[in-house]
C-alpha cells in the first residue's frame, strides 16, 4: 500500500516538474523570437545583403558544399539572411530543392527559375515542379537564433525538426550575427546543427 502511495506521488510530482520545465521552454523561446524580431528590425538590406555575402564566401570554402551535387537551401523571407542571389548563382550547377509546407508537414521541390515559385503556406516562395530528388547531401537550413552547442530555435511550428528526424544528412545553420546565441532553450524533439555559421563565426 504505502509503496503504490510513493509510486503515485512519485508520478504526480514528476509530470508537474516536466509540465512546468515545458513551459519555461516556451516561454523563453519566445522571448528570444520578439528579441531576434526587434534586431532584424533595426537591420538595413544593405546590412543584410553584407552579412549574407560574408556567410556565403564561407560556405563556398567548405568541400561539402563543393562536392554537394543536390543541397536543401530556402527561399528567404524578408526578415531572414538572404539566400536568392545565392541559389540563383549556383543551380546552373547543383541540384537546388527548396521547402514545400504541405499541412504540418514539410517536403522539398526542386528549384528552376524564380518565375515558377508561388506563394505558399505561409506567404513564403515555393516552387511549382513536381519531380526531383527528395534527399540532399547538405541542408542548409534558416533559424530564429542558434547557440554555442549548435541548437537551432525556430519560428515554432517544428518543420525542418520533423523533416530531419530520421535523415542523416549534413545539417549547417546560417543566420546574422546577433542569431548565435551562448545557450538557447532546447526541448528533446529539436533537431541539432552540424555546423553553424555567421559572419563572424563558424561553429563545427
Amino acid at each position: 500500500m504505502h509503496n503504490n502511495f510513493f509510486r503515485r506521488w512519485k508520478h504526480r510530482w514528476s509530470t508537474f516538474f516536466r509540465r512546468q520545465k515545458e513551459k519555461t521552454i516556451k516561454s523563453d523561446k519566445s522571448r528570444i523570437r520578439e528579441e531576434i524580431k526587434r534586431l532584424k528590425f533595426l537591420l538595413s538590406s544593405a546590412e543584410k545583403n553584407a552579412q549574407a555575402e560574408a556567410v556565403f564566401r564561407k560556405i563556398e570554402e567548405f568541400p561539402e558544399f563543393r562536392n554537394a551535387k543536390t543541397v536543401l537551401l530556402y527561399w528567404s523571407m524578408p526578415d531572414e539572411l538572404p539566400t536568392h542571389d545565392f541559389i540563383k548563382k549556383w543551380s546552373p550547377e547543383k541540384t537546388i530543392l527548396l521547402p514545400v509546407v504541405k499541412g504540418d508537414h514539410m517536403t522539398v521541390r526542386v528549384f528552376t527559375s524564380e518565375e515558377d515559385l508561388q506563394k505558399g503556406k505561409w506567404s513564403t516562395l515555393e516552387p511549382t515542379s513536381l519531380h526531383g530528388p527528395q534527399i540532399a547531401d547538405l541542408v542548409i537550413v534558416p533559424g530564429v537564433a542558434f547557440d554555442y552547442n549548435k541548437q537551432r530555435l525556430g519560428r515554432g511550428g517544428g518543420y525542418y525538426d520533423r523533416y530531419l528526424k530520421h535523415k542523416h544528412i549534413p545539417k549547417w545553420g546560417i543566420g546574422f550575427n546577433f542569431q548565435l546565441y551562448e545557450s538557447i532553450p532546447s526541448a528533446s524533439f529539436d533537431i541539432h546543427m552540424d555546423k553553424i555559421i555567421t559572419p563572424d563565426r563558424t561553429l563545427e
